[in-house]
């Protein structure tokens, strides 16, 4: 199959399920941040941050390989299955000997509240990575794409159920998480026949050396990753309030209408860049896609930034609203989040984990540090900050790190001015009063972004048209 077309072909499956599961979840904010007071919402972000570091963490980041030795149609399928259910059970009993000593010691109080909802939410998130993980690695796209869609509907009639009609509050918003993932998981591994590949009685010495040896160095990057992404919750927490912590939690909903782009985009990309891999780059397939997604991240930032006031307005109750001064940040922190994953592609396929470890962990360090020089004085715009620009390091250094596996010819100097003029639009939402300036000068930076941008968009223009007109011939 032509590469573009395998691309194009993934990212319509995922955007699928994407839209499903994440952009209609979008619409539902409004609910949330009515019906849930923002400690609530802090308390339930804190227990997600949480797990979400436990799993890679208690399952050796199994998932990861998981991903990239199905993409192998020759590699031994009940030893990648087998191996990653022992490491699932494995983790899920950890977390209940944990959970049984804190009852036991009554180490923390929110967690005795709330163990068993922790204990679900754990083994949701640990089994659907595995599964999602194991599905796109065999390429069963379209499967995914409707047990997406099967997820998102239960998850939704669920929070609408739960909160609306039960009033069952912060643990109705919990079930209602952990339900829709958790069908979806028994209906992937129904339709994919996952379960005629499990034996975990066979060893498997050798496969589970090779998956470890992959799989390990990005426990590190995962670590460093989540610590980059979300730890600065803890800082919020930890000097300002838990309230706090929830109105910057609800900031992200926002930019995850970009963060969905990248999404769908990364899970498509990673297997084209392992299926198609060409140091050289000869066909130019690495560098237009890169100039394309590039321009396409950057244009909807810059639209996400302009819009943030006005949809702040519809989306957040009068408790959340302050959350529209972090919004721009956090939207730029996920355009070089994005640019990351997409040059990440290209060490999955040349199966080198260790440099997502190194950059990773570099911005890790300098995210903490910058959290602890800016909440302390700004609160949590300090975070959004500082998460923009250690995302930026990491982009920087892996950026350079793939140019010993790729040529990849691309305008540098003219993106590093676009992403100055984000920055620009960022600075002018927060400092300017007058909406008359307010908006003119964010139009006008738009404007120059569009006109650094205009080969692109000719370019991307010009083969819908004639993709357009070949359908009417």
């Amino acid at each position: 199959m032509n590469k573009y077309l395998y691309l194009i072909q993934n990212i319509g499956l995922l955007t699928l399920s994407n839209f499903a599961t994440k952009l209609l979840s979008f619409f539902l904010v409004p609910l949330y941040t009515n019906i849930l007071s923002t400690s609530e919402y802090g308390t339930y972000d804190l227990f997600y941050t949480t797990v979400s570091v436990l799993v890679p963490l208690l399952t050796l980041n199994i998932q990861d390989s998981v991903l990239r030795f199905a993409l192998e149609k020759e590699y031994n399928r009940d030893a990648i299955v087998s191996l990653a259910v022992r490491y699932f059970l494995f983790s899920c009993g950890f977390v209940s000997i944990a959970l049984v000593v804190n009852e036991v010691f009554g180490i923390s109080q929110i967690l005795h509240s709330y163990a068993i909802l922790f204990m679900l939410m754990f083994v949701s998130q640990a089994l659907s990575g595995i599964v999602m993980a194991y599905i796109r690695g065999i390429d069963k796209i379209k499967e995914l794409s409707v047990s997406s869609i099967i997820a998102s509907a239960t998850t939704i009639a669920c929070n609408v159920c739960f909160l609306v009609f039960f009033h069952w509050g912060i643990e109705g918003y919990f079930l209602a998480n952990i339900i829709g993932p958790m069908l979806q998981c028994v209906y992937l591994l129904a339709k994919a026949g996952v379960i005629e590949h499990i034996h975990l009685c066979n060893r498997y010495e050798s496969e589970n050396l090779e998956m470890l040896s992959y799989s390990c160095p990005l426990i590190a990057n995962t670590i460093a990753w989540w610590v980059n992404s979300v730890s600065d919750r803890y800082f919020i927490v930890f000097f300002c309030s838990i309230s706090e912590n929830g109105i910057y939690s609800v900031a992200s909903k926002i930019p995850s209408i970009l963060n969905i782009v990248q999404s769908i985009f990364n899970q498509a990309w990673t297997l084209s860049a392992v299926k198609d891999f060409d140091s050289e780059d000869k066909n130019g397939f690495f560098a237009n896609t890169y100039k394309i997604y590039n321009c396409f991240m950057v244009i909807l930032c810059s639209i996400i930034i302009i819009a943030d006031k006005i949809l702040a307005k519809f989306l957040y109750a009068e408790d959340f609203y302050e959350a529209w001064r972090y919004v721009p940040w956090l939207t730029i922190a996920i355009v070089f989040g994005a640019l990351s994953g997409y040059v990440g592609g290209f060490f999955s396929a040349v199966k080198n984990s260790k440099i997502f470890a190194q950059s990773t962990i570099v911005g890790a360090v300098i995210n903490i540090f910058l959290n602890l020089a800016f909440v302390p004085f700004i609160g949590p715009l300090g975070s959004a900050i500082g998460t923009a620009i250690c995302y930026f390091i990491v982009w920087a250094i892996r950026y350079y790190a793939s140019t010993r596996f790729i040529k990849l010819r691309i305008n540098l100097k003219r993106d590093l001015i676009s992403y100055v003029i984000l920055c620009f639009q960022a600075i002018i939402i927060l400092e300017v009063v007058n909406v008359y300036w307010l908006y003119s000068l964010e139009f006008i930076a738009f404007g120059l972004i569009i006109l650094l941008y205009c080969n692109e968009i000719l370019y991307f223009a010009k083969k819908i048209f004639e993709k357009f007109n070949r359908g009417r011939i």
